[in-house]
């Protein structure tokens, strides 16, 4: 079965642990929330239905081993799962960036999952979906979007009830809305309250601008 396609292109990875590496980046369509900050809207509907194997041969002109899967929200589509399978058999890195909403359970724990947690301020903190907590591994990654300081003292609060007794997770990435929340602002609040987290800026807006698609 194919999968709907939102666009496939390469650039630098911009977020999570892997930010600076050169990426290969497959989006898909199709979101079930509604952020207040969103920046990829245009992947709510649009797309063109592709098969794995033509997917996998387009990413391959890259010349990269490193490839995000993201959206939208890539679980929405069944098939997800194959593709990430299908690209780790052939020996790639494979991101997956998911809203959290959804259960990571059916991705190989192979996968590099990136889970975000909603904040107050997107307007979706209640479908945070918190069994995936039971499960993450030190191979996944978690994330927060920070628009202002409830979101900041949500992040806090989640990090101390959900993860910290999780041995071995990676220290959470915190990064601020684009645009809206001052990253020198949330880099000081991080700093105040000790918190073992990595500042994550969207270095892909800095270098070429928030409106551009494609990179």
């Amino acid at each position: 079965m194919p999968l709907q396609v939102n666009e496939i292109f390469f650039s630098i990875q911009g977020e999570s642990s892997h930010a600076g590496r050169p990426c290969a980046f497959i989006r898909l369509t199709g979101c079930n929330l509604r952020c207040s900050y969103c920046d990829t809207t245009y992947a709510y509907d649009e797309g063109a239905w592709l098969e794995i194997l033509d997917i996998e041969r387009q990413i391959r002109s890259f010349h990269c081993r490193l490839v995000e899967i993201t959206g939208g929200e890539p679980l929405l589509q069944a098939q997800t799962p194959e593709l990430i399978r299908t690209l780790l058999d052939r020996h790639y890195t494979v991101l997956l960036e998911t809203n959290g909403s959804r259960e990571i359970g059916v991705v190989d724990e192979r996968c590099i999952r990136i889970v975000d947690v909603k904040c107050p301020s997107s307007g979706e903190s209640e479908k945070n979906r918190l069994e995936n907590f039971d499960i993450i591994t030190p191979n996944d990654e978690v994330k927060f979007v920070i628009g202002n300081r409830e979101d900041f003292e949500y992040a806090n609060s989640f990090i101390s009830t959900h993860l910290s007794r999780r041995n071995g997770l990676k220290p959470p990435l915190i990064s601020p809305v684009f645009g809206r929340m001052n990253p020198e602002i949330l880099a000081r609040w991080i700093l105040e309250d000790h918190l073992d987290a990595r500042l994550q800026i969207q270095l892909h807006k800095w270098i070429w601008g928030a409106e551009k698609r494609g990179v």
